[in-house]
């Protein structure tokens, strides 16, 4: 028993393939600057916000960064 195999005919034309859209580098660029130095805040306030270099004063901002100084491996005591 033969079996047939479509073949695609000259006739049915082929689908474009996908391009991805280009963004050009002016549009990230700000929003990567922001996000970095967000990022650096946030390094700092958990894991290096106490005791000489200190911006705040008082344990406030310890105690609410605390659990993520250990789940980051920063010590704090």
């Amino acid at each position: 028993m033969a079996h047939s195999v479509a073949q695609p005919s000259a006739t049915t034309p082929a689908a474009p393939a996908a391009v991805p859209a280009k963004l050009p580098i002016g549009a990230i660029a700000p929003w990567a600057v922001f996000f970095g130095i967000l990022m650096l805040v946030l390094l700092y306030f958990v894991g290096a916000e106490q005791g000489a270099t200190s911006v705040v004063s008082g344990e406030g901002v310890h105690e609410w960064v605390h659990d993520a100084r250990h789940l980051l491996g920063f010590p704090c005591h």
